[in-house]
């Protein structure tokens, strides 16, 4: 981060932004702004305005620059029934446009993914550059004097950040600087995420659930002793040392990953670490060895562990995560300790979840599901990865459609959220419960909906 200072350990000395941010008790909201219409998850009108008023006018990630490395490389982004594509020209940029032929409408791309070097209606064959602009017909002398300029692929905006490509359907949408902020650029890149890959896990699967009930539950930990026991008899919910920052339609809440110290010892509080912090980050894995070399120098012949005072379980493995990522060559230099281990959990309105910790993140997509059903939706799931550049073709994982869906099996915590998200919405379907309550911890479930709130109005 350029407005940070770098102290001796490497760890930014001057978090600016964490000292702006807010506290739950700054937040300031009120029970009637902690209401939620339960009506939201399954009328099929307000799931109709949604897709009018928010999923035709906002930035949505379509997918990563690495997907189109070469000109006439193609893929499909799609929501309930709009097909787009992004392409990427021989000028090297990324356009995006309407997947329909504007003489009468069908498909010009069929399938995910693809690469030519014009796109050709099957139909009429009326074939387009890759700018989109119209460049030959089919038998012209039955067409009749027509003007190609006018006759090009409906343009969509798009653009790039992070190595993400965003697509937004409005041709004329604000540019995505001006969407995001330049806060967020600025707190994002020492994250390197354009040098990141998809690696272990890359699934898109449907869910049984309105999409609003997949960003719900990843913008609160207050779930976390309900259906992830595993950590909540081991971490630390602490509301007091949660950070929140609100960004335009975006926002981002810190959350410190401390296991309890409270009766425990340094030994269970190491144990704790080994156990549960895998679980969650799959980093974790490789930087254990680094850890428990740390913490010999402070256990005794009979394994008993004696801190002195500035010297935890979490120091050591702040110190641990930045000591693995550098001896790999990453430049971590721009991270503070805090971002080594805590959880960096941002919503870029309305539906990109990004879980954020030195060396990789955890990247949550929901979008509606192509039936037009408020009562489902699809997921994409990806974990990527920060590696030194020639390991990451290697590591690269593709992505799993999942045909059958409640096969994959997904890592413990993710799987409990998988299975959670179709019951939440039964339950949001019973005609007698109007409202969801939110608690004081659900702040950005709040603020989410109130963003929801803005665009339908307007």
């Amino acid at each position: 981060m350029s407005s940070t200072k770098t102290g001796q350990n490497g760890a930014c000395a001057d978090d600016k932004r964490f000292e702006r941010s807010m506290g739950l008790s700054d937040l300031g909201y009120d029970q009637s702004k902690m209401q939620v219409s339960t009506d939201r998850y399954h009328s099929r009108e307000i799931h109709e305005r949604e897709l009018d008023k928010i999923w035709m006018r906002t930035w949505q990630v379509a997918g990563r620059v690495d997907e189109l490395p070469e000109a006439g490389d193609w893929k499909e982004y799609k929501f309930v029934d709009q097909s787009f594509i992004v392409v990427r020209g021989k000028d090297g940029k990324i356009r995006g446009f309407v997947n329909a032929c504007p003489h009468r409408g069908n498909p010009v791309c069929s399938g995910s993914k693809g690469h030519s070097n014009v796109l050709v209606c099957p139909f009429h064959k009326w074939s387009f550059n890759l700018e989109g602009n119209l460049r030959t017909v089919a038998r012209p002398d039955l067409v009749g004097p027509i003007d190609k300029d006018e006759l090009g692929l409906p343009r969509a905006s798009v653009d790039t950040f992070a190595g993400f490509i965003f697509l937004n359907p409005d041709p004329d949408a604000r540019p995505l600087a001006e969407y995001l902020g330049e806060e967020v650029a600025e707190y994002l890149a020492p994250y390197h995420l354009e040098d990141m890959v998809p690696v272990g896990l890359n699934v898109r699967e449907e869910l049984e659930c309105n999409w609003k009930v997949v960003v719900d539950a990843f913008q609160e930990g207050y779930h976390i002793q309900g259906i992830h026991p595993q950590m909540g008899d081991v971490i630390r919910l602490d509301p007091s040392k949660e950070r929140y920052n609100f960004i335009g339609d975006h926002h981002l809440v810190v959350s410190p990953f401390e296991v309890k110290t409270d009766g425990f010892s340094p030994e269970k509080e190491v144990e704790g670490i080994r156990t549960r912090l895998p679980a969650t980050y799959h980093g974790a894995k490789e930087v254990m060895p680094h850890f428990d070399k740390l913490v010999e120098q402070y256990t005794d012949k009979d394994g008993k562990i004696s801190f002195p005072e500035g010297v935890s379980g979490h120091t050591l493995l702040q110190k641990a995560t930045r000591e693995t990522l550098t001896e790999k060559g990453l430049d971590v230099s721009g991270l503070s300790d805090h971002q080594m281990t805590d959880h960096y959990g941002w919503l870029f309105f309305p539906n990109f979840f990004l879980s954020m910790r030195a060396g990789e993140a955890t990247a949550v997509v929901p979008v509606p599901h192509i039936s037009g059903d408020p009562n489902k939706s699809v997921w994409h799931v990806i974990r990527y990865a920060w590696l030194p550049e020639e390991q990451r073709e290697a590591a690269r994982t593709e992505l799993t459609d999942v045909e059958e869906p409640g096969s994959y099996p997904y890592f413990l915590v993710l799987q409990q959220d998988y299975d959670q998200a179709p019951q939440q919405q039964k339950g949001l379907r019973n005609k007698g419960l109007k409202y969801m309550t939110l608690a004081q911890e659900e702040a950005c479930i709040a603020k989410f909906h109130r963003e929801i709130d803005k665009y339908l109005a307007d």
